[in-house]
């Protein structure tokens, strides 16, 4: 069994981090755009500005790491490969948005419609970052 390759992972990480950054951005700042606005309007919180959306990269950022660490800690006992990087992707998924998701989804914190679709791009988000970050991870 290797040892966890940190350096590797940081590169793993943000390589991860950049593809959940690119599509947060997507998400929501082209398809949900209007209405995150309008959720935050009705909160009476004010709009996304950009000191907030260089938190959130960060965030992007640091998800991706530590998605890429989960990825080197479990491929020792299941393998290097894409069904590795797909299970540390679902792992984080669940607790990073299907958790906190169904949290807001029952008790209607915020339009249910919108929940499914950030869940459920986020499902994807998080295998395609973890599959793209465990292509540069190696242990040695």
């Amino acid at each position: 069994m290797g040892h966890i390759n940190f350096g590797r992972v940081v590169l793993g990480g943000l390589l991860a981090g950049l593809v959940i950054n690119v599509s947060e951005s997507v998400l929501n700042g082209v398809v949900l755009g209007e209405e995150m606005n309008a959720m935050m309007a009705a909160m009476n919180k004010p709009p996304i500005n950009g000191s907030m959306i260089g938190l959130f990269v960060l965030l992007g950022f640091g998800l991706g790491v530590v998605l890429i660490w989960l990825y080197a800690a479990i491929r020792p006992r299941l393998g290097p490969g894409i069904h590795t990087a797909i299970c540390a992707g679902l792992t984080v998924w669940g607790l990073a948005y299907l958790y906190p998701n169904l949290f807001a989804f029952i008790i209607e914190l915020f339009p249910r419609r919108v929940l499914v679709i950030q869940t459920v791009w986020g499902l994807v988000e998080l295998i395609v970052a973890a599959t793209a970050g465990a292509w540069l991870y190696r242990e040695t």
